[in-house]
């Protein structure tokens, strides 16, 4: 039988959960997840959990630290944005999620952190980073 090997499309089944078991997604009622390994497509320890795995293997305690997973919160993509540049009809809130257009012209999702009077703070940040991760895999297909 076949093992997942790097520079293989694989399909997989997955619930990924926080350390305090809420679940933050799942492959569960959708399509398995299609990925080629080796591409760094996925984070890093993801694919290295499904690398050797044959079909129809499962795993269930895969734990990812944030280093392997999203990395920790950077200090540099806390984005403060003066009040006279946010349009007019925005009416941000703390906890809200929003899309500001990067120099590259490419959409960055965001979050609002604080709104003041005279800025709004933006966290540009992985909603994931610093979190450890938990994945159970199940390998659906390999090629």
């Amino acid at each position: 039988m076949s093992t997942a090997k790097s520079g293989d499309a694989v399909k997989v089944h997955y619930t990924g959960t926080l350390n305090d078991g809420s679940i933050f997604d799942s492959s569960t009622g959708r399509d398995p997840l299609e990925f080629t390994l080796g591409e760094g497509m996925m984070i890093p320890g993801f694919e290295a959990a499904v690398l050797g795995m044959s079909i129809g293997d499962k795993k269930s305690d895969v734990s990812i630290p944030s280093a392997e997973a999203y990395g920790d919160p950077r200090e540099d993509m806390i984005i403060e944005i003066p009040s006279s540049n946010v349009p007019e009809d925005l009416n941000p809130q703390v906890g809200q999620q929003l899309a500001v257009t990067r120099p590259d012209g490419q959409p960055m999702p965001v979050t609002v952190l604080e709104v003041r009077e005279d800025a709004v703070v933006l966290d540009a940040n992985h909603p994931l980073a610093g979190k450890d991760l938990n994945f159970e895999i199940e390998l659906v297909s390999i090629g």
